[in-house]
């Protein structure tokens, strides 16, 4: 049987502002990455959040970014591998604090945004975000770019790992993300966001934006759960998946 782990980026809020449908989303999903302060989140979005993903029995990662608010953690910053590890320490450890306090466990740590897309294409950023992760904590799950560098990195290390694949994007020929400033970027048809991951965990394949298949290895789908359409994707491609015999569980569950 096929499985696959459906996640959400969560707890991305902060003081006065809310974003995303966290409640209602976390009904759907099996794995929850939560905001540690640096893109989105405070202290009290992330107490809150821990609390929603443990009531509705969602794994929980820590989704680690850039300190840029303003730009929502998707903005490239040059940093040094040191400073990646060190942001990425400080950030899972702010959250693992959280979970412990509420008698839970956590599962894994996915980067956000830029943090995410840097690492999938440099090695040494890769390299010092897998360790910052192994030093932390060896049996927690790294979430990466299905067939990245951060992928690759973690398992060197000993890691398990997560390749990972999205119901909301489009892809290149080469297996990266169509960057968010072409106007491609971004999946809005709920059926074709849904055929495209029923595709990458039933025959391992996606169609590029040049109009080739290309290999691709799914282990966890992400819903980003800031999108105007991201409940209505959990909803129906949950709904999907099982109904077309996929089994939909928390990586860590495998």
């Amino acid at each position: 049987m096929n499985w696959v782990d459906l996640n959400c980026d969560l707890g991305e809020s902060f003081g006065a502002y809310k974003i995303g449908l966290d409640e209602e989303i976390l009904r759907f999903v099996t794995s929850a990455n939560i905001a540690c302060g640096f893109h989105g989140g405070d202290p009290s979005v992330m107490r809150r959040t821990v609390a929603l993903a443990l009531a509705n029995n969602v794994a929980i990662g820590a989704h680690p970014g850039l300190p840029d608010l303003i730009g929502f953690g998707r903005r490239t910053m040059e940093i040094s591998p040191q400073e990646a590890y060190d942001m990425v320490v400080y950030q899972v450890g702010a959250l693992a604090g959280f979970v412990k306090a509420a008698g839970g466990t956590m599962q894994h740590v996915k980067p956000h945004g830029a943090l995410y897309n840097m690492a999938a294409r440099r090695r040494e950023l890769a390299a010092a975000i897998a360790r910052a992760v192994y030093e932390v904590d060896p049996q927690l799950i790294l979430y990466g770019l299905s067939g990245s560098e951060l992928v690759r990195e973690g398992e060197r290390l000993g890691l398990r790992t997560a390749h990972e694949v999205f119901a909301d994007r489009t892809y290149q020929q080469d297996g990266s993300l169509t960057p968010r400033s072409q106007p491609d970027s971004m999946i809005t048809v709920q059926e074709q966001a849904v055929s495209q991951v029923v595709r990458m965990i039933k025959e391992g394949v996606v169609l590029s934006r040049q109009g080739v298949d290309i290999r691709i290895q799914a282990d966890t789908v992400c819903i980003h759960g800031d999108g105007p359409h991201a409940l209505v994707f959990a909803r129906r491609i949950r709904e999907v998946l099982e109904n077309s015999g996929v089994s939909v569980q928390a990586a860590g569950h495998k």
